[in-house]
């Protein structure tokens, strides 16, 4: 209730732009040339947590962009769900090109309840769109959730993180088939450590493991899929990206993990 009431309050009242507070414009241009003006790049948090696999982002997250992103996560400026998945599209075909399935990273749910709406659920649905309409076969498959409650990641370090993280996501039953044996590109707002990503990364990798070895499934189904999986694909390619194609793809992460790549 709280997101459709939000949905009509920003198509009645004058917005303001979400990274400086400019009236009368959800992203003015400035914030918006710093949101996605310039070309997503791979990020690397440090540490890298094992099993984290390739991620691109489109902007460091400071300034406007930090504060574009926190207007939409923690005051529901759901407008800023558009631009922000416009951003998100670009990370996605940093990372390679061809059909695509986004699937984002949830939020706790208590998160949800108090924020009325997953970000990285609405930023990943805005993201497909673009990408459709740019000509890039896209669809989002919300299959992540949460098995067990996890502690608010706020003020821990990243091997808290780590900890806090080891084993809370699972592919919710029937998931695994939507999530078939293609390219997977994990989507979210933000990466900090890149503990969220990387458990993300672990739960579809084990749901396709037991999906694979189930007896329904003949032995030549389970080697052709075998083969798929370890074919790769350019660009998309992780810590076991060759063998189990999947990527993310971030809005915003820290500057210093941009600055990796240039070293």
């Amino acid at each position: 209730m709280r997101g459709w009431w939000q949905d009509l309050t920003d198509l009645v009242l004058p917005a303001e732009c979400g990274g400086c507070g400019r009236l009368r414009a959800v992203l003015c241009p400035e914030c918006r040339a710093a949101l996605t003006g310039t070309a997503p790049c791979r990020v690397r948090p440090v540490p890298e947590p094992s099993g984290l696999p390739v991620v691109h982002a489109a902007a460091p997250y400071e300034d406007a962009v930090r504060a574009t992103l926190i207007a939409h996560k923690e005051r529901g400026a759901l407008a800023l769900a558009r631009p922000l998945g416009t951003a998100l599209a670009g990370a996605v075909r940093a990372g390679g090109d061809g059909p695509v399935l986004l699937v984002p990273v949830p939020s706790a749910r208590r998160a949800v309840r108090a924020r009325g709406h997953d970000p990285a659920r609405r930023i990943a649905l805005a993201a497909a769109g673009e990408l459709r309409r740019t000509g890039t076969p896209a669809r989002v498959a919300g299959v992540l959730r949460q098995r067990r409650a996890v502690a608010d990641q706020s003020g821990l370090d990243s091997r808290q993180r780590l900890h806090n993280l080891a084993g809370a996501l699972e592919v919710a039953a029937g998931g695994t088939r939507l999530l078939g044996s293609g390219p997977v590109v994990l989507v979210d707002d933000l990466m900090t450590t890149g503990a969220s990503l990387a458990e993300a990364a672990r739960a579809v990798r084990s749901a396709r493991d037991g999906w694979a070895t189930e007896p329904r499934h003949s032995a030549a189904e389970r080697k052709a899929k075998e083969e798929v999986r370890t074919q790769g694909v350019t660009g998309m390619a992780g810590v076991d990206g060759a063998r189990d194609r999947i990527s993310a793809a971030v809005v915003a992460a820290p500057p210093d993990s941009f600055q990796i790549n240039r070293n």
